[in-house]
Formats: C-alpha cells, structure tokens, sequence
C-alpha cells in the first residue's frame, strides 16, 4: 500500500475547532479526493491529512483520515456539514442525536437533511441502513430499529428524527463502470453516429435491466408525439420495454388527438402544418375521452383504437399523468392533487431499476428528487442545457443525451429489436 503520513493544506499556529473525519472508497478515480479538499479550502477551513491509503487494486478501497478545523464552531459545522455527502464522517463515533416531533408536518430545526445517497445512523450502537433514500428529506427512526426517509409532510407527532450531523454515514457512488463510458456524451453529442454509439450503450443498459428483473421507468413529455416518435415508442411498450410511464396531462391529450384527429397541437403531423380549425382537437380529444369515462374506458369501448395511451392500456403498462395549472380540461385520469401527483410518482419509482427521461425538464427534475443516487438516469432532450439541470440539482448519476427525441427513439427500437 502507498501511503501518506502527514499533508498540510493551510494550518496556521491560531487556535481552532477541529474534528478527526474518515473516509473510504475510490476516492481518486471518482475525484471525491480533491473535492473534498476544495470543500475545506472553499469554505475557509483547514486540513491535516493525517493518513491516506491507496488501495493496491482498481477494486480496493483508498483510506483516507482528515484533520479539518475552522475558526468558530459554527464554521466547523457548516463544514463537517458538506463534507458528510463525499462520505466523511468522525473517527469518534457517536450515535445519532434523536429529537421527538412536537407536531404534524414539522421537525427540530436542527434536523439532518438527507442526500440520495447510501445513508446509514448510528442507534444504541448499531448501525441502521436507511430506507427509501432520496434527497431532501427527514430521517425517522422506529421503535422497531428501522430508520426511514420521510417527506416533511409525513412526519407525525412522537417521530424520532435524526437531527445533528453525529452518527450520520453517507456512501457516495463511486464511478460505476458501466456508466464510466458515457462521460464522453454529457452535452458534446455533434454527430449521427456518436448519437447511435450512445443509443447502442443505453438498449444494453435497458436490457441488463430487464434481465435483473427491474423495471424500466420513462419520463416523457408531450414532444413525444409531436416529433413523431409515437409509433418507436409503441414498438418499445410492444417488446416489454416500458413497464412504467410518467407524464402529465398534455402527452395523453396529444397522443388522443393524433390518433382521433390526425393532429399533434393542430398540426398535420404528416406533412407538418397546421390544419384549419386544428387548434380546437386537443380540446375535442380530452372531450371524447372524458365523455367514455377515461382512457381505459375509452379503449374498451372502441372510441381510442391506437397511440401510445391504447398500447399502454393493451400492455398493462403503469401509467400516472400528474397535472398542472396550465392543463385543459384535464382527462380524467390526471391526478390534479399534486400531493397525490408525487406519492403516486414515488410509489411507481420504488422498483424502478433505470428511468430515461424524454423531452420533459419539470417532470424529469421532479423524478430525480425522489430517486436513490444507485438508479442510472439517462435524460435525453435537443436543449443542452435540460440535459444538465438534473445533474444541477443534485441527481448525479444522470446521463445527458443531447439529441432529436424522435431520433433516439428510433434508434433505441431498432437497438432493441
């Protein structure tokens, strides 16, 4: 093993707080290393490694053991408060500090806020995993030793919440191999033929999905229809490639009217003009299929004969359509109560072992947010910066493809036929 003894990076003679923190993993490779320094130095600390290990293979782990100080306490807070997501945590081990909820839908106000990350805490000595992890969330412990995330909103007087930043361990995700390869795409896709070596990469990660048994998720917007990709979309719901839809009300409505009317927003999709009197169909669409009683009833009763909707119906696809302050109408099978919206959101994305996003930044971000950092997401969008945001706000295991919608679906159908 190579190793370090001591590292210095500005330790001035002053007096400060400190604490000894450790961390483990690829720490070089996955450029946790020189983040976590940047992240002492950015927010005015110090730091003493005290020892680093690389580890002698590309599978060992690197060690490291960090002396990091502030001039206040409160800087020192802030400080071990940052670092805890690149999976530091102190050498002296403490367990978790819990506080009991006072009311419904509110905590301590020195609750921990959750990563998406691997989190574990430290309860009368055991470390516990925590379940249900996604960002931005409360940590609950049970009486039963059982340790959860919860949305605020869930929180119930008498939880006992984690609060503090003692007992807290967080594992980041470390390069992942079968990701690595795409790091040549992120918002560089120039040409048809990177696009199509992109695609081949995603169907095989499709198809290692499906054959570990987990479900595919898309996240699709409205542009779905409107660039012509429908009919590759079906072929995918046709193999068995989509087990899970989200969307809001505007793709069901427009996939309604191009089978209905032949129309996408009153265009001609065929020959991609505008129809006169197009702009009234949506409208009509989401009439036709309300008065059937829903797009199951509306498929059953022959009014809805094809489109993407009809096969999802035909497929048994899991289908959830959360609406907006913008939707006309909306269908009948929107969910207009946010709320119920996100949990049934959460509920499809349990199982989820790979979500690909189509076109649909506000829906996309929202899917990231509730995802574990372990779940691949690839976001596809001819918007470079759409591509980004997810990874922006905090959903790093995002893969960016900027590309056509339609034209990756076509080639995502062929790749998987």
């Amino acid at each position: 093993m190579f190793s370090v003894a001591i590292i210095r990076g500005f330790m001035p003679e002053t007096p400060k707080h400190a604490v000894v923190v450790q961390a483990q993993g690829h720490l070089i490779d996955s450029q946790l290393l020189n983040t976590i320094f940047d992240t002492v130095i950015e927010r005015g600390g110090q730091f003493e490694v005290q020892h680093f290990e690389i580890g002698r293979t590309n599978e060992d782990f690197s060690q490291l053991r960090l002396k990091v100080s502030s001039e206040t306490e409160a800087g020192l807070r802030r400080l071990v408060e940052e670092l805890i997501p690149l999976g530091c945590h102190a050498v002296e081990e403490h367990d978790a500090l819990l506080r009991v909820a006072d009311r419904d839908g509110s905590v301590p106000d020195d609750f921990y806020s959750t990563t998406n990350m691997r989190t574990d805490v430290r309860v009368d000595g055991r470390w516990l995993p925590v379940a249900r992890q996604r960002m931005d969330a409360v940590i609950v412990v049970g009486a039963d030793g059982t340790a959860v995330c919860r949305k605020l909103r869930e929180v119930r007087i008498g939880d006992r919440v984690v609060c503090g930043l003692h007992g807290i361990r967080v594992t980041p995700e470390f390069r992942d191999r079968e990701r690595g390869d795409f790091a040549f795409m992120s918002n560089e896709v120039s040409s048809e033929r990177r696009v199509e070596v992109s695609v081949s990469r995603i169907a095989a990660m499709v198809r290692r999905t499906k054959a570990r048994g987990e479900r595919v998720v898309f996240v699709a917007g409205p542009v779905v229809i409107h660039t012509g990709g429908a009919g590759y979309f079906i072929e995918l719901i046709r193999r068995g490639y989509v087990d899970t839809l989200l969307s809001g009300n505007a793709l069901a409505v427009h996939d309604a009217e191009q089978v209905l009317f032949g129309t996408s927003l009153g265009v001609d999709l065929e020959v991609g003009v505008p129809v006169l009197g197009g702009h009234r169909h949506h409208m009509r669409a989401i009439n036709a299929i309300n008065r059937a009683g829903g797009l199951r009833a509306a498929v059953d009763a022959g009014v809805l004969t094809g489109g993407v909707m009809f096969e999802c119906v035909r497929a048994g696809v899991d289908v959830v359509l959360a609406g907006s302050i913008r939707d006309d109408g909306p269908l009948v099978d929107t969910l207009t109560d946010i709320i119920a919206a996100q949990d049934r959101y959460a509920e499809a994305l349990a199982s989820a072992g790979m979500v690909i996003v189509l076109s649909t930044m506000l829906h996309g971000i929202g899917v990231g947010n509730m995802l574990p950092a372990w779940v691949p997401v690839v976001c596809v969008d001819i918007n470079p910066a759409v591509v980004t945001k997810l990874a922006d706000r905090g959903s790093s295991q995002t893969i960016g493809l900027v590309t056509d919608v339609g034209l990756f679906l076509h080639q995502l159908a062929r790749h998987l036929e």
